[in-house]
């Protein structure tokens, strides 16, 4: 399932894990993050057990967007062992999103 995060979480819960995590960062009031959430939801519900979803909000998370360069919303990166393995930018296509997962879950390196 999706779980919403803080940065502090971010680092126990997406860095130090081994397993997949795809990490949306968005905002409220974005239109094309409203688009998108849907997709992501019910992508999490999919991939439960195999991949983790997290989303943090950079407007009650300050500061973590500057870390990742983050420069347009939404932005999902894809997390393996704290390293990015991959990421999508704006508004993606769900077989996109799709095909990125099952690359990401298929090079395991």
């Amino acid at each position: 399932m999706n779980r919403k995060i803080t940065k502090d979480e971010f680092r126990k819960e997406v860095m130090a894990s081994t397993q997949l995590s795809l990490v949306k960062f968005k905002t409220d009031w974005s239109g094309t993050c409203q688009i998108i959430e849907p997709i992501y939801n019910d992508l999490a519900k999919s991939y439960k057990g195999v991949v983790n979803f997290f989303t943090v909000d950079v407007e009650s998370e300050k500061g973590i967007e500057k870390e990742y360069s983050i420069m347009e919303l939404p932005t999902i990166l894809f997390f393996r062992a704290g390293k990015i393995v991959d990421h999508a930018v704006g508004l993606t296509s769900r077989n996109i999103l799709i095909s990125k997962i099952e690359n990401a879950i298929a090079n395991r390196n």
